[in-house]
């Protein structure tokens, strides 16, 4: 010890630092990487001035479950709202790709149905046309939103700025390749292939119903029965694991495009309003999928909805909740991004 100084206050135990440590976890990585140094020391101090605090624990997972539901643009983000506003829009994306993958099993299930039999309720064909213009409106969104990001991911690397890019649009172009180049591929074995009634009751072509149900082909039951499953022929169980894989590339890609790229308030707003658009395809497809579950119940025996096709109820209806939650924060953000421009009201 130096002589005439007084000995410096011992650190806190490697225990206590850990404890803080696990604490954190509750938070996004995000804000672990910004704000996690700082909460860690605070949290220290507190407990060791006021002692062990099962209250400071739920409060502090609390808290953190928040910021988690910020992140994914499902709450509000206090601080920023441009980030606020991205996290909604991929949180919508997340939705409606949700939508496309366990909705598109249902919809190409009944186009096959519909391609060999006529059913005696006429609300079954009246649930695929719903699904159908509902998947319609979901896509020309998809291609509406799609565009400025486009742009401003193609300027951005023209000005040197796409660094940030590269591995998102990677994403996106490997995913997109192996969904077109497989589905095309596996379309040819479509169960529908024969069968005429589709274009006879004037509902969708079967090129694109048959490409729905190869994009689709891995939802299925048959993951439960293995024995059934093994015989399956190689090629298309390889597809069965290859394109869920190349579908969460694509999503994971367009989520992190959507998170990185540098808009506008006005791009914003714009996102928002496309947002709603998709929506509203969100919320008329789960309408026309219930239309179907209940007029499968009656005197029609074709086609009938199976366990697979409840789950997908299910997740339809969480997807609806959940992407009017995110267009509701995202709007909301981007509007506070409109009042803090240069010009705004």
């Amino acid at each position: 010890m130096t002589p005439g100084r007084a000995p410096s206050a011992p650190g806190p135990a490697p225990a206590e630092r850990a404890r803080a440590r696990r604490l954190l976890l509750w938070y996004p990585k995000a804000w672990r990487s910004r704000y996690g140094d700082e909460f860690t020391e605070l949290l220290i101090d507190e407990r060791a001035e006021l002692g062990p605090s099962w209250r400071r624990t739920v409060n502090v997972a609390a808290t953190g479950l928040r910021a988690r539901l910020a992140s994914a643009g499902m709450a509000a983000h206090p601080v920023d709202p441009q980030a606020a506003a991205r996290a909604g829009l991929a949180a919508m994306t997340c939705c409606a790709a949700a939508v496309i993958m366990t909705g598109g099993v249902m919809w190409s299930q009944l186009a096959i149905g519909l391609q060999w039999s006529v059913p005696e309720d006429g609300r079954i064909t009246q649930s695929l046309d719903l699904m159908s213009a509902a998947l319609l409106v979901i896509a020309a969104a998809a291609v509406l939103a799609a565009a400025p990001v486009a742009w401003a991911a193609f300027t951005a690397a023209i000005r040197g700025n796409g660094r940030r890019l590269r591995v998102p649009a990677a994403l996106v172009a490997a995913g997109t390749s192996v969904l077109v180049i497989g589905g095309r591929h596996f379309e040819n074995a479509w169960p529908g292939t024969g069968g005429h009634l589709l274009v006879q009751q004037g509902l969708v072509p079967g090129g694109v119903a048959a490409f729905g149900w190869a994009a689709t082909m891995w939802i299925t039951s048959y993951w439960a029965h293995p024995a059934a499953l093994a015989a399956f022929p190689p090629s298309q169980l390889a597809w069965m694991v290859l394109s869920p894989a190349a579908a969460g590339g694509l999503l994971t890609g367009i989520a992190q495009m959507l998170r990185r790229v540098q808009m506008s308030p006005r791009a914003f707003r714009y996102e928002t309003r496309v947002g709603l658009l998709a929506l509203a395809g969100l919320a008329a497809f789960l309408a026309g999928a219930l239309c179907w579950l209940f007029a499968a119940g009656g005197p029609a025996p074709l086609p009938q909805p199976g366990t697979i096709d409840l789950a997908g109820l299910a997740v339809l209806t969480v997807a609806v909740v959940a992407g009017a939650a995110a267009a509701h924060r995202a709007g909301a953000a981007a509007a506070k991004l409109k009042r803090a421009a240069p010009g705004g009201p």
